[in-house]
């Protein structure tokens, strides 16, 4: 999921809308509908975002944000018209609370009947108004097994101090805090002072073993062998083990959260019907599993799954059993106490 922002099909739209201006008479071509998407760094094949522009003639710009919380801000602020959104299961809850997202016409989605029954309902949207499951996955740990010598079973090796700066952490405020929430069986939605505060402790302690806290980087950094560990996104976590077949990942035995990111419409729209038609395209099951192919993400989408790799599908890390789906957390809006983690978190960062 991330990172450096950027600008997809803007070059064409404005040299469309230059040609247009400089014909003097005559017939006119007729201006393109454009659709603006946001989304996390690395998490869309271009491919699909061409075809779309071919299939539909329209003209997609499309930026990324490196966390939940950019993507909330922008959004709040209304600095850009965006279409379409895709954020993770405890933002949306948010952002539906604060009336920043628009109800989706499913007629005009009728490729949802394709996203698998046990993605819908979900608590952050129970009546599956506002979203579109995209993507699913967890957090855990890759490791190189040309350094790392014993078995991976625990979050308590990211204290190891023989892996001292040979390690890289996320700089993702939920994902960070969930290893010493786990570690110290604490619910990754505690709100309790007492209890975050023995998390903060816990990662400050660990601080002088990490390399770095990273985003996307993170993928380059452990194909290229950088590090003997790191935390990161399963989807992640196949790219690089496909790169790199020393890398393996694992979901350790405390637990882990269990995410789902969504496609969403937010009240920046300024065309909600273009949008449920790009919603409905990316659930078609040559785009998503075009798709799914490319970011190595989970797919909840009943006919990709079934045309994905055995070897893939059957790893339990990768698509983990209900047993350990069982024991993981899904994030929840922390309300009233999102300002008690921000405060955590930059306490840590500063540590």
């Amino acid at each position: 999921m991330k990172k450096t922002g950027r600008l997809i099909g803007l070059g064409l739209a404005l040299m469309g809308l230059l040609l247009t201006a400089g014909c003097g008479g005559g017939e006119t071509t007729a201006e393109k509908e454009t659709l603006m998407v946001y989304n996390w760094g690395d998490y869309i094949d271009p491919q699909v975002l061409d075809d779309f522009e071919a299939e539909f003639n329209v003209d997609v710009i499309y930026e990324e944000f490196a966390t939940n919380e950019d993507m909330y801000v922008k959004i709040k602020a209304g600095a850009s018209n965006y279409d379409v959104a895709i954020p993770s299961d405890y933002m949306i809850n948010k952002m539906i609370k604060e009336d920043l997202l628009l109800p989706i016409n499913f007629e005009n989605v009728p490729n949802y009947d394709l996203i698998d029954a046990k993605y819908k309902d979900w608590s952050f949207d129970p009546e599956n108004t506002y979203s579109v499951p995209y993507m699913w996955g967890t957090i855990g740990i890759i490791y190189n097994t040309t350094m790392v010598d014993e078995p991976v079973t625990s979050w308590e090796i990211l204290w190891d101090e023989k892996y001292e700066k040979n390690m890289y952490m996320l700089n993702s405020q939920r994902d960070t805090l969930a290893v010493a929430q786990e570690i110290l069986g604490i619910s990754l939605n505690s709100t309790d002072e007492q209890e975050l505060e023995q998390a903060k402790q816990l990662l400050i302690e660990q601080k002088p073993l990490v390399s770095s806290y990273v985003g996307d980087e993170v993928k380059d950094l452990m194909v290229g062998g950088n590090a003997a560990l790191a935390l990161v996104w399963s989807g992640d976590a196949v790219t690089m083990s496909a790169q790199n077949p020393d890398l393996e990942y694992v979901i350790p035995e405390e637990g882990s959260n269990y995410w789902v990111d969504s496609m969403v419409i937010p009240v920046t729209s300024q065309n909600p019907e273009l949008a449920e038609q790009f919603i409905n395209y990316m659930c078609r099951t040559d785009v998503a599993l075009k798709n799914a192919e490319y970011i190595g993400y989970n797919t909840p989408q009943v006919e990709v799954f079934e045309q994905l790799p055995e070897e893939l599908t059957s790893d339990e890390n990768f698509y983990p059993t209900e047993e350990i789906l069982n024991n993981c957390e899904v994030f929840e809006d922390l309300g009233d106490a999102q300002p008690l983690y921000d405060r955590i978190w930059t306490e840590i960062l500063a540590s």
